[in-house]
């Protein structure tokens, strides 16, 4: 009896539980977190290995989550997401620069968020389920190597000054292959230092298949 009447309390004319809206909340919430966790938990995370980066991504997601559904509403929503990326758009770490690939994550999940919280009644939760595997499927393709082959970027100090001229391009790479161990695909002279016969090369290699 009393949770059949509890949705007419209010307080101070705001309702005190409905539990329709609540039903909904708790519903989007677990898609979100669900997706969120398969792409951040056991996607990126073993491939990268940074908890603290997982520990913040996972938060920007459920409070940007918690944000637009709190907030979202009919008129404001598509003004709404469009001003969350442009706020998080000039983001800058000063402590540290974030890599393309993480930084890709991170708006992932800012969008898997901002698409699971603003999504109406209209749009069926099929549709929603939908709209996530795609974004998931994407990734998977993706980051497993299944569309291409994924090549590592690495810049090293590099003393054979002598062969970081154009003719000897074909030497340089042998040299570097043997060295490193790793199948260089290319390799781009960043800087040279006369001074003490170096120079910054930037090397493109193969991502071993362990």
């Amino acid at each position: 009896m009393f949770f059949d009447n509890i949705e007419q309390y209010s307080l101070m004319g705001v309702q005190l539980i409905n539990l329709h809206n609540i039903g909904y909340f708790l519903v989007k919430l677990a898609i979100d977190l669900i997706f969120a966790f398969i792409i951040l938990r056991l996607i990126f995370y073993p491939v990268y290995k940074e908890r603290d980066y997982l520990f913040t991504t996972f938060m920007i997601n459920v409070s940007v989550f918690l944000v637009c559904f709190m907030l979202g509403s009919i008129k404001l929503k598509i003004g709404f997401a469009f001003g969350l990326f442009a706020v998080f758009s000039i983001i800058r770490y000063r402590t540290e620069q974030i890599p393309i690939r993480q930084m890709t994550y991170m708006f992932t999940a800012i969008i898997i968020a901002v698409l699971n919280a603003l999504a109406d009644e209209g749009i069926s939760y099929s549709e929603l389920l939908l709209a996530n595997m795609v974004v998931l499927a994407t990734i998977l393709i993706l980051e497993k190597n299944l569309l291409h082959s994924r090549d590592l970027v690495k810049v090293i100090k590099y003393e054979k000054i002598d062969l970081v001229k154009p003719e000897n391009y074909d030497l340089l790479i042998k040299d570097l292959t043997e060295r490193t161990g790793f199948k260089i695909q290319k390799a781009e002279v960043e800087s040279v230092n006369f001074l003490n016969d170096t120079s910054m090369i930037k090397i493109y290699y193969r991502y071993p298949d362990n």
